[in-house]
């Protein structure tokens, strides 16, 4: 087993594994711990009831962060015509048709979020095996295929981030960074949870969210106590 460094021993001085802490002792101890060179980001993790190899036990969708990710968002918009003049007003980094088929086919991917309009999944269908593997590919579930492009770039830009349980029945995204005050994290993270919370689908059993826990980048994890979090 490898050892751990001095900075991780150091970072988890004054951290109890076993305790949950209220939502802003968490953040402020993920904060005060953050000693990297850069902003780092904070995430946030949810352990969930529920088994996703179930379909009726799938948990996705996308949540609009009040106070934005920090992060700068490469957004590409698969549209014709009006549309694609309205991703381009709202700020889309990359739009096309065709022509957008054919560079993503070529293995040149410069973006962090794929939006469609209906009309274009035909098309975009085809790079699925491309797309797919990134989480790339447009999904109506999560708003990212829709006719209202100028709102969906506009969120995409402005903090919104998409979720998707994973096999171990975790879901997590970043929240912030660091650089944040802490109450705009707590507020961030508490609109996140609300969006699984919402998310519950019909086959999940007993407790659906079982632990929660917050981190920074290079930083320790700090177990959250759920009912800080969780508005309902």
């Amino acid at each position: 087993m490898a050892r751990e460094g001095k900075r991780i021993r150091a970072a988890r001085e004054g951290i109890k594994v076993t305790k949950l802490y209220p939502l802003d002792e968490a953040i402020k101890l993920v904060k005060e711990r953050a000693t990297a060179k850069f902003d780092e980001t904070v995430e946030v993790s949810m352990n969930l009831g529920v088994d996703p190899r179930h379909a009726d036990q799938m948990v996705r969708g996308v949540c609009n962060l009040p106070n934005g990710s920090g992060r700068t968002v490469r957004v590409a918009v698969f549209a014709r015509g009006a549309k694609a003049d309205d991703a381009k007003a709202a700020g889309a980094d990359i739009v096309g048709a065709e022509d957008l088929l054919e560079i993503v086919q070529s293995g040149k991917i410069e973006f962090d979020r794929c939006i469609a309009t209906p009309d274009m999944m035909p098309l975009v269908g085809r790079l699925g095996k491309v797309l797919g593997p990134r989480g790339l590919m447009p999904n109506p579930k999560v708003g990212t295929v829709t006719m209202d492009v100028k709102s969906a770039v506009a969120g995409a830009k402005g903090g919104s981030v998409e979720f998707r349980v994973e096999k171990a029945g975790i879901v997590h995204a970043g929240v912030g960074k660091v650089s944040f005050d802490a109450d705009k994290l707590v507020e961030n993270i508490k609109a996140f949870a609300d969006a699984v919370a919402k998310a519950k689908p019909a086959g999940a059993k007993g407790t659906y969210v079982q632990r929660i826990a917050v981190t920074s980048t290079m930083g320790p994890g700090v177990k959250v106590e759920p009912n800080t979090v969780l508005t309902a």
